[in-house]
């Protein structure tokens, strides 16, 4: 099954001069900015999954340049983020990778030492995000953190009818799609070698899980 045809409709993209453009992007940067500079406070390179238009990566990568950004994105999407990329010029980002989760090819990624992803786990079918989590869990160092953003269940509970609202919306469009549930993301964790450190608030109903490798 490819989802990348499903990206551009749930990321909510549209253009803006000239740019792929996410309004979700401008909303929930500055505070996962806030989080992501105490997770990842020591220079290395940070591997973002799911890239998508490119904001999060110029907005982390001009504000934390200790560190080293890898974008990436599924191969029909790994592009999108160019615009974005090319109009930033950053040094401290470098050019996106194809990668699709499914693919046993996690090994020719570059060293990293940490990883963060945004709004994919609810878009990704199930075998898909937990082949992220082995995929992550292969290639982080011991003690490396990986990030997730968005919004989750607990115990099989909405934690807002706005959550309920949209994991509603999710799987009228698509079977595979809809908000996760924190018990299978912790023990899918688990299984990966993943222990979770942190879960954070954050605006609008969302949370940034934080799980680090043992």
């Amino acid at each position: 099954m490819d989802i990348a045809i499903h990206y551009p409709l749930f990321k909510g993209w549209n253009m803006h001069k000239d740019k792929p453009f996410s309004q979700a992007c401008e909303n929930n940067k500055a505070p996962i900015l806030e989080k992501l500079a105490g997770v990842f406070n020591q220079p290395g390179t940070v591997l973002e999954i799911g890239t998508g238009t490119g904001q999060h990566a110029v907005h982390f990568a001009r504000h934390l340049p200790h560190l080293v950004w890898q974008p990436s994105d599924h191969p029909r999407n790994a592009q999108l983020c160019l615009p974005w990329l090319s109009e930033a010029a950053l040094a401290n980002i470098n050019p996106p990778l194809a990668l699709d989760v499914m693919a046993d090819d996690w090994h020719r990624l570059p060293a990293i030492q940490g990883a963060f992803s945004a709004n994919t786990a609810h878009i990704m079918a199930w075998e898909e995000v937990e082949a992220m989590f082995r995929g992550v869990a292969r290639i982080l160092p011991t003690g490396g953190r990986f990030c997730l953003y968005g919004p989750f269940h607990y115990s099989g509970q909405h934690t807002s009818e706005s959550n309920e609202r949209f994991d509603r919306s999710l799987r009228m469009q698509a079977e595979h799609m809809g908000i996760r549930d924190m018990q299978d993301l912790e023990r899918l964790g688990r299984s990966a070698g993943l222990v979770l450190d942190e879960d954070f608030g954050m605006p609008a109903n969302n949370r940034l899980l934080v799980w680090r490798k043992a």
